[in-house]
């Protein structure tokens, strides 16, 4: 596996494209248009949504040019198109849009895995059109159209996982628009993200969905008593267990191994902790806790997040439009 490595964009033209379409209108697609649009970064956005109800309240928001009744209509002429659709629904997506997708056009994605979706795609890859996988590392529990604001993507990196055949300036070029919607872009290799993500965010996930439910067994408990007395860390992991169902479903079924390879790893170290608690051994736990808190330091170092004492997330600002 290798290490990732920053990309250096070439400087942003305006617009970077000419017409880009996004298919799959929710949290992260209506945050690309906003963030687009913002900055001057695309000509024309078209936009395609499975549902008629989210075509249509995308048409009421406006952050699309043109709201589109079938893929193919969004993604001819366009020279970036961007499937912002769950990972298991992928392939089908790609069979459909293939015989419209213009020469010379540039393929991404917003997905979360990126070897089992790299397999779905090429298959169905025209001659000419250029695939740089893309994964922007950001999100909230919120989902559909009414969810994305502009902001969504700044300061937060975007992962680029082009194989070795794509050319450099369409890279750059894709790496042009995350810088200008305010992304630090990085280049992996597909199982190295995968990886990584498993131990970032897919098992965190699985973790807050497992702790959800444990308290929801518990009989003994009401389930007045377990919102009523919601500390920081179980208030937390109803937040990410929030997260939309379907993109998690496919997310663990598509890097099931990565995710069951941390999950193992996991389980050791929730084992060592176990012990150390019904042994009593304070030294250790004070010990492990003082090294794993470096993590959280890390974080704040990277910008990812700040340490102000905001419990709750109190007075941050909502999307901004």
């Amino acid at each position: 596996m290798s290490a990732p490595s920053a990309i250096a964009p070439a400087a942003a033209q305006r617009p970077v494209y000419a017409r880009m379409a996004l298919l799959g209108l929710g949290l992260i697609g209506s945050s690309m248009a906003w963030a687009a649009r913002r900055g001057g970064l695309v000509g024309e956005i078209a936009g395609h949504a499975r549902s008629a109800a989210t075509r249509e309240r995308a048409r009421e928001l406006g952050f699309c040019d043109r709201v589109c009744d079938s893929p193919a209509e969004a993604v001819a002429g366009a020279d970036l198109v961007v499937l912002c659709v769950p990972v298991g629904a992928i392939e089908a997506v790609m069979a459909e849009i293939a015989p419209h997708l213009a020469p010379g056009a540039t393929l991404s994605d917003v997905g979360s895995v990126k070897a089992e979706l790299i397999a779905a795609v090429r298959p169905h890859l025209p001659e000419g059109v250029h695939f740089v996988p893309g994964h922007p590392l950001a999100g909230t529990e919120h989902s559909g159209p009414d969810a994305g604001f502009a902001e969504l993507f700044e300061k937060r990196f975007c992962i680029l996982t082009p194989g070795d055949e794509v050319p450099e300036d369409a890279i750059a070029r894709l790496a042009a628009l995350w810088e200008g919607m305010g992304s630090h872009v990085e280049r992996m290799t597909p199982e190295h993200h995968d990886l990584v993500l498993a131990v970032t965010s897919h098992v965190p996930h699985a973790i807050a969905y497992t702790m959800v439910g444990v308290a929801d067994d518990l009989a003994r408990v009401s389930d007045s008593e377990v919102i009523r007395y919601s500390a920081a860390g179980f208030r937390d992991f109803t937040r990410i267990a929030a997260s939309d169902p379907t993109m998690w479903r496919d997310v663990f079924l598509n890097n099931r191994e990565a995710v069951l390879d941390i999950l193992g790893r996991f389980s050791e170290e929730l084992m060592m902790v176990r012990r150390a608690i019904r042994t009593g051994d304070g030294d250790w736990l004070h010990a492990y806790f003082t090294r794993t808190r470096a993590i959280r330091r890390g974080i704040l170092e990277a910008g990812q997040d700040t340490d102000a004492p905001d419990f709750g997330r109190l007075g941050r600002p909502g999307p901004k439009r």
